[in-house]
């Protein structure tokens, strides 16, 4: 009997494209925290590491939307190998120029620009190679090694610098992307109408293409509220990101660098865990149902998020830890970590479903529209958490923040309950 989070492993080309998946994901992270890294490392100036961000942004900002446009005319199984032959090629040019601020900027501004047409093709073409029941557990599995992989990232990318050096990392990343190709190559592409036919054989219009998948957004409620929803959960972590380091400093009173980690780690079991845990319970659930209750959740940790020391100081707490281990005395950091993990959890239950109904309600022609004009979202409002939360977090504090925003993702809940 097949577990249902696995179900659509049974397919081989999934299994082939998840693999490849995998290797791109490591490879993506790996190669923005080693550039963040690699830049800091060079400069020790932090506007130095604003620019690598930037060059991270600015490409799906002017470009998401344009590359989707292009690739619902191509074969998406060669958009994937192709981009990451091409990806893997930009990467070799920082092995000549390793040192070079103005090249490590291109290229990170090249390769970023090419992984906007790898994404309009990455989720899109789950619909062409798994049985439509089978698209929730596919899409759980690629949430699974989407977040997995910043945490194997996270944990790799400095190790990997000092023990590698900058010239061999590059090599071992490019190597990544042509493993990843060769898994993609196997593929097929078995619920195509027919991959290899010459989509939309009208005149290339993009300004045309992209009213006609505006004017599908407005009148199909259930894309517009996916596009939205995942562009919000990824706003979410955009915001959790800049505020790291004053929550750090202000109510956890540690380092930025172990906030990373001790947040990270819990926050991608969390979203590995409740992309497991959706796949083999919730499968059956109403998806808005379950998005609801990610939303609540994600609400309610950011809202518990500034009181941890309120709690670990109450007397039940106390008289808890008197009966466990020392190191497991439970303090501050330890409710820090599993608001991490609930948040991880909550994640996936709004991006897994979400992913879903994307693909359900969208046609194979207009899909990878879709996914790009969702990276231009996300590149768009990328940019506001840094303006607005920072400079909030500056004058009214980080705490007041991060409950206010909680409060506003619970009462985002209460209205989708609302409008129903």
């Amino acid at each position: 009997m097949t577990i249902p989070a696995l179900r659509a492993l049974s397919e081989r080309s999934f299994l082939y494209l998840w693999i490849g998946e995998i290797f791109t994901q490591i490879a993506v992270n790996l190669f923005n925290f080693f550039l963040i890294l690699l830049v800091f490392k060079e400069t020790q100036s932090n506007t130095a590491v604003s620019g690598i961000v930037l060059s991270f942004t600015v490409p799906a900002i002017l470009f998401g939307s344009i590359a989707g446009v292009f690739v619902d005319r191509w074969n998406k199984k060669k958009v994937l190998i192709v981009t990451n032959l091409l990806r893997a090629l930009a990467l070799l040019v920082l092995v000549f120029f390793p040192h070079n601020l103005f090249v490590i900027y291109t290229i990170s501004f090249i390769v970023t620009l090419i992984t906007q047409f790898f994404i309009p093709a990455e989720s899109p073409i789950l619909p062409l190679i798994v049985k439509r029941e089978n698209l929730l557990s596919a899409n759980a599995l690629f949430g699974m090694a989407i977040f997995g992989s910043i945490l194997v990232a996270y944990i790799l990318a400095g190790p990997l610098l000092s023990a590698l050096k900058p010239i061999n990392t590059v090599i071992l990343l490019a190597s990544l992307f042509v493993i990843s190709s060769m898994f993609i190559a196997f593929i097929k592409l078995t619920y195509a109408k027919d991959p290899d036919m010459k989509k939309n054989d009208g005149k290339l219009n993009i300004i045309s293409d992209l009213q006609a998948t505006i004017s599908l957004m407005l009148r199909t409620k259930e894309i517009f509220r996916s596009l939205i929803l995942l562009a919000l959960s990824q706003m979410l972590v955009l915001i959790i990101a800049t505020i790291a380091p004053g929550y750090a400093s202000e109510i956890l009173g540690i380092p930025v660098e172990e906030f990373s980690i001790l947040f990270i780690t819990p926050a991608a079991l969390g979203m590995v865990l409740g992309a497991i845990t959706l796949a083999n319970v919730f499968n059956r659930h109403s998806k808005d149902k379950i998005i609801t209750l990610g939303i609540f959740l994600s609400g309610l940790a950011m809202l518990l998020m500034p009181y941890g020391s309120k709690v670990s100081s109450r007397d039940f707490v106390h008289v808890l830890n008197t009966y466990l281990p020392h190191f497991l005395d439970i303090n501050i950091l330890h409710i820090m970590m599993v608001l991490a993990f609930i948040l991880g959890v909550s994640n996936a239950l709004v991006f897994v479903p979400a992913n879903t109904i994307l693909q359900e309600k969208s046609s194979e022609e207009i899909r990878g529209r879709l996914y790009g004009f969702l990276n231009t979202i996300v590149g768009v409002i990328s940019l506001l958490p840094v303006i607005i939360v920072g400079g909030l977090s500056d004058l009214i504090g980080v705490g007041t923040v991060i409950t206010w925003i909680g409060l506003i993702i619970i009462a985002f809940g209460v209205s989708r309950i609302s409008i129903k």
